[in-house]
């Protein structure tokens, strides 16, 4: 479980396919604080670590999962947000994420707005629904909030305010038109959305 506070940027140092694809990523992090076996979300991507070292660890990026997320995000030198698993009576400063990735938009637009820079995502049928003014979403790992929704015929178009601190401690600096990403949903709103899915 995670709050979508970004706490790192990592880089890919090393992708080698091995069955499943084996990545190797610099961090910032005490590695001897982090257990084999724990849990780092990757730009929203909840990844096991493999193995480590001082400066970096290694994850196993399944086919699944590839099939499911940004493909060009798991290449080498590709810069990832970073977060560590959220311990029982940490501040939640975000909203809870479990780095399980519902689907992946499309950077539409990018516009400076006063100090903040607005980016314009458009997504799926699937992810429609689940999209609401002033709700949570999780775009590459980051909780951001929802501004505007507009309803596409074959999807959403829908907007978030990144501020100059946000921008700087994550890779939404990197963010240009028609760049792919990793779109979670709020929790919430997949329960209720499939107990509705039921009812139905």
């Amino acid at each position: 479980m995670f709050t979508g506070i970004i706490t790192d940027i990592g880089r890919i140092e090393a992708a080698e396919q091995k069955g499943d694809l084996r990545l190797q990523i610099a961090c910032a992090y005490d590695m001897s604080t982090v257990d084999l076996g724990a849990s780092i979300a990757c730009s929203g991507v909840c990844l096991t670590v493999v193995d480590k070292g001082d400066d970096w660890f290694a994850v196993d990026v399944s086919a699944e999962t590839h099939s499911r997320t940004a493909g060009d995000m798991w290449e080498e030198s590709r810069r990832l947000n970073l977060e560590r698993a959220l311990k029982v009576g940490d501040e939640l400063g975000g909203h809870i994420v479990t780095g399980h990735v519902d689907g992946v938009g499309t950077v539409e637009g990018v516009k400076e707005v006063g100090g903040s820079t607005r980016l314009a995502i458009v997504a799926g049928a699937g992810i429609a629904p689940y999209i609401v003014t002033k709700g949570s979403v999780t775009l590459d790992g980051v909780s951001l909030t929802v501004n505007e929704v507009e309803n596409l015929s074959e999807g959403v178009r829908f907007a978030v305010n990144i501020i100059p601190h946000t921008a700087q401690q994550t890779t939404f600096s990197e963010m240009v038109a028609g760049r792919p990403v990793n779109i979670e949903i709020d929790i919430l709103a997949r329960y209720l959305g499939r107990m509705m899915e039921l009812r139905s």
